[in-house]
């Protein structure tokens, strides 16, 4: 075990961990194959690429001079807190990587106090060093700052500092950047801070799993460290559930990580990471012990959802256009396997069988798995974010998050205004070269919605950065700003002579040509109530020629909806549409009667 170290990298979103880590696997002695020309190697997936984010954990293993390295990449955002505390397991120390001129982020204090309080020995990388702004003694103060105020032991704070361009594959242990060659005093770093696995390899079997993934030839397969005793190929194991059921199974194939492939092993010995197939009904949480001998690991806790939406089968008039899988059965199945790889995830039934309530750990843990599903052929309707209330000696909770916000200086004012009303506590400002930093402190109830209209106000110029703080007394009726929604008021297709006339009443959603239906909500209202228009009008034909042939000069350019701005966006009384082709936003009751007479 002296030639092994697991380590896990922790970062804010977009200080570099995923450039980091792939010159770390590529400056290894590792054979990476094709996946070596790649530019972002860790992150595979087509919305990690698209967003430039880490979402999903994953394992890569590299050798260097003899020693294994088994690097664990971390979520940065936390939404998806869930990845983080049970990949921290796997790991003996960790890699903080700093932005050189924004210092520690709300998301790395989150995924930091997990790794401290795991006892975890930390390596801080003072990233970006290559930037023009960078301010590496300011941001290496702050780091210390931090430790201290997350309760980190006296040997913890002793921690080895590295100074890195992630993008030019450069590290040194002075923040000169001509001295510097390559990564090599990363790696000696890592050999001599982070100490390899103490474990007992003699003892009865124990592995916990803590991520699952698929594979279409080995079927389920889990991914854990093995914490004591040897697990070998064709062994007979017993699987002990989250639950405390238990049944043995042999282990059908058994595989560790070579760079970022699976390769096969006849056996993996306590303090590495396996990968096992052969067990059908493994998840997240379970233990893998010794046939004769089963002793359990403690289960993984993992904190609640805090939001929670209703996913309902699409109902609308186009319903089965668009997407290939539209019924409840289809919904049922696909939320049940996003359970088993997702342990922050919540679904019960509902009253009606084809709705169902998801909780998640925020509105983009929730819109990431939306925007899986429709990528992946689902056609849905969703309603708008709830809070999650608690009920503790009678008293009704509800979650607030810590929101630090930064803004250039003269929308500061519109920043407080809106916060204050939305129930926002100021806790902390200070104005640094014209920009405004703020620490808000607020239900996650006036949250919701917040963010697009944030943007709009500061015209995308302002960042905002949010932290789960827990659970607080119940505040009092938050009232966000009300929108009111212009409505479709008949089928058809829209044109451009109609949306002349119906933009004068707001901000349009769609352009001419756009297929709706009765209900559909096609634009905001300037005004705080909803008014339904006519979008379908068609200008009547004469043998005179008018000024307002030349309609389409006057049209304003729709406002393109996201998922999320979307879903921020409805009200109470509105859902999300969402297809592979389109995401549509209409009232719950589409007949303009009906919703009248109601």
């Amino acid at each position: 075990m002296q030639n092994l170290r697991n380590i896990a990298i922790i970062a804010h979103v977009d200080h570099g961990k995923s450039t980091l880590t792939t010159e770390i696997l590529k400056q290894s002695e590792t054979d990476l194959g094709k996946a070596g020309e790649q530019e972002m190697i860790m992150d595979w997936n087509e919305l990690e690429k698209e967003r430039g984010i880490t979402i999903f954990s994953k394992n890569a293993a590299v050798e260097y001079k003899g020693t294994k390295i088994n690097l664990i990449d971390t979520p940065g955002h936390a939404d998806f807190g869930g990845e983080v505390e049970r990949i921290l397991n796997m790991a003996d120390g960790a890699l903080l990587l700093v932005d050189a001129q924004e210092g520690p982020m709300p998301q790395t204090r989150f995924v930091l106090k997990k790794a401290l309080a795991a006892g975890h020995k930390i390596i801080v990388v003072i990233n970006k060093i290559d930037k023009p702004n960078a301010r590496v003694n300011y941001v290496v103060d702050k780091v210390l700052d931090l430790f201290i105020e997350l309760g980190a032991s006296d040997a913890q704070l002793e921690f080895p500092i590295v100074y890195a361009a992630a993008k030019l594959g450069k590290a040194g242990r002075s923040p000169e950047l001509q001295s510097m060659t390559n990564l090599e005093p990363l790696f000696q770093t890592i050999l001599e801070t982070i100490p390899s696995p103490q474990v007992n390899s003699e003892g009865p079997l124990q592995m916990m799993v803590v991520s699952v993934m698929y594979d279409n030839y080995k079927g389920k397969i889990g991914i854990g460290r093995v914490h004591q005793g040897t697990v070998r190929s064709s062994q007979s194991v017993t699987h002990v559930s989250r639950e405390g059921k238990t049944k043995t199974s042999p282990i059908t194939s058994l595989m560790t990580f070579q760079g970022l492939l699976r390769k096969e092993t006849p056996e993996v010995k306590a303090g590495d990471i396996a990968a096992i197939s052969g067990i059908t009904d493994i998840n997240i949480g379970d233990t893998i012990a010794d046939a004769t001998n089963p002793v359990p690991l403690p289960p993984i806790a993992i904190e609640k959802p805090t939001v929670k939406m209703i996913f309902s089968v699409n109902d609308s008039p186009f319903a089965g256009t668009e997407g290939e899988f539209c019924t409840s059965r289809n919904l049922k199945e696909r939320l049940e396997k996003e359970l088993d790889n997702d342990v922050a995830l919540r679904v019960e039934p509902t009253q009606s069988t084809d709705s169902f309530i998801v909780s998640g750990r925020g509105e983009l843990h929730l819109a990431i798995l939306i925007e899986k599903m429709r990528r992946e052929g689902y056609e849905l309707q969703v309603s708008r974010p709830e809070v999650i209330y608690k009920e503790e000696e009678g008293k009704t909770l509800e979650p607030a998050e810590d929101v630090w916000v930064e803004v250039p200086e003269v929308y500061s004012g519109i920043v407080i205004e809106k916060m204050s009303k939305r129930k926002g506590e100021l806790k902390n400002m200070n104005v640094e070269n014209g920009v405004a930093h703020f620490h808000f402190f607020i239900p996650i109830r006036g949250l919701i919605g917040f963010r697009n209209e944030f943007l709009i106000e500061t015209k995308g110029t302002g960042i905002i950065n949010t932290l789960f703080a827990g659970y607080f007394p119940k505040w009092e009726e938050i009232k966000g700003t009300p929108h009111g929604s212009l409505i479709a008021h008949e089928p058809g297709t829209s044109t451009a002579y109609a949306l002349l006339s119906s933009q004068e009443r707001g901000v349009m959603f769609i352009g001419p040509g756009a297929k709706i239906y009765e209900g559909q909500v096609v634009g905001e209202n300037a005004k705080a109530e909803d008014l339904v228009v006519n979008v379908c009008k068609q200008k009547q034909l004469t043998n005179f020629r008018a000024k307002t042939d030349a309609v389409t000069d006057d049209l304003v350019p729709p406002r393109a909806l996201s998922l999320e701005q979307a879903l921020e966006y409805i009200g109470d009384d509105e859902l999300v549409e969402v297809t592979p082709q389109s995401i549509r936003l209409r009232k719950k009751t589409l007949s303009n009667t009906l919703r009248k007479k109601k």
